[in-house]
């Protein structure tokens, strides 16, 4: 049975040695250029209208985030941008996909909902291993408030994402989701004040624990007690916001102190500049959505032999 677990119910995993060996795992990504980005509106802290968005410098930071992946052996799928829909850059909003299945985005503020129909329309038409399950019911802002981490769903709440939608991708999802309460406006989806590192049976996440009621610190302190600690100032410039393939990790440039810890546990960050599109108030990880396919069914005795 598929458990929802709320910040009052922990279990603890095994704290990974600083020297674990690293290995890089070839990822299947969706993204959106940036055609249409701008800042037109604010519906968070990081977006001040009085500041222009260089749309060239924009699309060409973009382009560079796109060929590292692909230098680094990961595959990116590309959805095409929609006229009207600034943020529809920031594909990891735009659902979650498990196993196959791709849950759309149903997005709070009003100005990007019709980005949650942009992103279902193309898991429809994804083939390839996605199954579109449609949009979310809930109030859900897909991955920037979900972050898988080995077979769990950590999922952010207290601006974006509700906790109703937590019980709705549990369900859909079949997967046991552990509901994790943000408290400061500026990390207003979960993707904002945690990375995660490693999956897997030791996993290991990095964070920002000031952004975090106390009881969802305590959940974190005793589910990765190896956890890498974010400075203040590496969250300031959204260096949470960060993909990893479990050796790499694509970050901001501008996280110098993250980029140190990172070093010290024996991973490779590699630093992208993404300042343009932070004027929206998203970086690495808010551009980078992750396809994950269908497990493999085991194979029968029959076919074995």
């Amino acid at each position: 049975m598929t458990a929802l677990t709320t910040p009052t119910t922990t279990s603890a995993t095994v704290p990974q040695p600083a020297s674990a060996e690293r290995t890089a795992t070839p990822r299947r990504f969706l993204m959106c250029p940036p055609t249409y980005f701008d800042v037109v509106y604010a519906i968070n802290p990081w977006m001040d209208l009085d500041v222009p968005v260089d749309a060239g410098r924009a699309l060409a930071q973009w382009e560079h985030l796109r060929a590292t992946y692909e230098a680094h052996g990961h595959h990116v799928e590309v959805i095409d941008p929609v006229p009207g829909l600034p943020d529809m850059v920031y594909a990891a909003n735009g659902g979650v996909v498990l196993g196959g299945r791709a849950l759309a985005a149903r997005f709070t503020y009003p100005e990007r909902r019709p980005e949650g129909i942009a992103y279902e329309a193309w898991f429809a038409g994804a083939g390839d291993g996605v199954v579109s399950l449609g949009q979310a019911a809930e109030q859900n802002e897909g991955e920037g408030d979900l972050l898988l981490v080995g077979d769990v769903m950590l999922a952010g709440t207290g601006f974006r994402t509700s906790r109703a939608a937590h019980a709705e991708v549990a369900a859909l999802l079949g997967v046991e989701v552990v509901t994790l309460e943000l408290v400061d406006p500026r990390y207003y989806h979960l993707d904002t004040a945690l990375a995660v590192l490693v999956g897997g049976p030791s996993p290991l996440v990095a964070y920002l624990p000031e952004a975090f009621s106390p009881a969802s610190q305590a959940v974190l302190a005793e589910r990765y007690p190896d956890a890498i600690v974010a400075t203040p100032e590496d969250a300031a410039v959204l260096g949470l916001n960060a993909v990893s393939d479990g050796l790499h990790v694509f970050l901001t440039d501008r996280a110098t102190g993250m980029h140190a810890r990172l070093r010290e546990r024996g991973f490779e960050p590699v630093g992208v500049d993404l300042s343009e599109l932070l004027k929206g108030g998203g970086s690495v990880k808010c551009c980078t959505l992750e396809l994950r396919p269908a497990l493999a069914a085991p194979l029968s005795q029959e076919a074995r032999a």
